[in-house]
């Protein structure tokens, strides 16, 4: 059960700090797309974001997208924000998240990846023995059944006593 839980928890990528992430040994990071960096199928990001992204850049953080969408959606948005990317990552297998930190030249140790699904960003980066942050979906799904049906289960697994605690420790009270 150990591989479906975060090293973290946060609401939303800009309440992710320079501290957290050093806090987790990061050089890299792993980034997913869709409810994350923004909504879903969205091409911009929020100004907030935009900052973020920038904050990391500036304390030395190399960045990637990984996201298991096809191309066509994800580089033009990468290519929009600086960042490089690998798509059809096939999350949670660890190939797509190795294959990301090979990118980058940083040792997969040393990359911490950022998502909002436990099934795909969660698993797949402790599959990978990286750390890993969960946030809060931007927006609930409503038209993909099968996002809807895993968030379900999500809320089941995170409503654990133990996951409970963490989350309101990690969220600040």
């Amino acid at each position: 059960m150990a591989l479906l839980y975060p090293t973290l928890y946060r609401r939303r990528i800009t309440d992710v700090t320079v501290e957290d992430l050093r806090a987790l040994g990061a050089q890299g990071i792993l980034l997913d797309v869709d409810n994350t960096l923004t909504t879903h199928d969205a091409p911009d990001l929020t100004e907030e974001v935009k900052a973020w992204l920038e904050t990391m850049k500036t304390a030395g953080f190399s960045m990637i997208i990984v996201s298991n969408n096809k191309a066509v959606r994800v580089a033009p948005f990468a290519e929009k924000i600086g960042l490089p990317f690998h798509a059809l990552a096939h999350k949670p297998l660890a190939t797509g998240f190795l294959a990301a930190a090979e990118q980058l030249g940083i040792p997969s140790s040393a990359c911490v990846a950022i998502g909002d699904q436990i099934f795909t960003d969660i698993l797949g980066a402790n599959l990978s023995e990286m750390p890993c942050i969960l946030l809060e979906p931007i927006q609930p799904e409503v038209e993909q059944k099968f996002i809807v049906f895993k968030r379900k289960i999500e809320r089941v697994l995170l409503n654990t006593r133990r996951q409970r605690k963490k989350k309101e420790a990690d969220y600040g009270g």
